[in-house]
């Protein structure tokens, strides 16, 4: 299902249980920091977990930025403590076991399941600034930081 969120819309309100125990909201970075709210179809699978070792890798250079990474699927927060754990990542998984945040973004697989590969930068007053959707993992973050950098 393609999003019909667009640059200049106000980003969907959610809330979600992560990998680290907290419940995280866009309230939390509002007024804060930039978000970068991707979401991926499963923990595990080779596309998703180069894509989260890429945002991994970047993670210092988007701190550099103010910009936070937060990372959603559908898989249960069990699931994405062990992908964390494995891929030593140092940012959230967000469990939409209900599917309401891949709904609310519009990124929900006709499946009813799984999400896109979707990705959303969100600005600290809680606007989208940008979205990706049908995400090539080859380049994706140079492309972010490129469109956090850009006026």
């Amino acid at each position: 299902m393609p999003t019909t969120l667009k640059p200049g819309d106000k980003a969907p309100a959610f809330s979600g249980h992560a990998s680290d125990g907290a419940t995280i909201s866009l309230k939390d970075f509002k007024g804060k920091m930039n978000l970068v709210l991707y979401f991926y179809p499963m923990d595990n699978s080779p596309g998703c977990t180069r894509e989260a070792r890429a945002f991994r890798d970047a993670s210092d250079r988007f701190a550099a930025l103010d910009t936070a990474i937060v990372g959603v699927s559908t898989q249960s927060i069990d699931s994405h403590k062990r992908f964390v754990a494995n891929n030593e990542l140092p940012f959230p998984l967000v469990s939409d076991r209900g599917t309401d945040i891949s709904q609310a973004y519009g990124v929900l697989k006709e499946n009813g399941k799984t999400a896109e590969r979707a990705t959303f930068l969100i600005d600290k007053k809680g606007k989208i600034r940008k979205v990706w959707q049908k995400v090539s993992i080859t380049g994706h973050t140079e492309e972010i930081i490129e469109a956090i950098e850009a006026p």
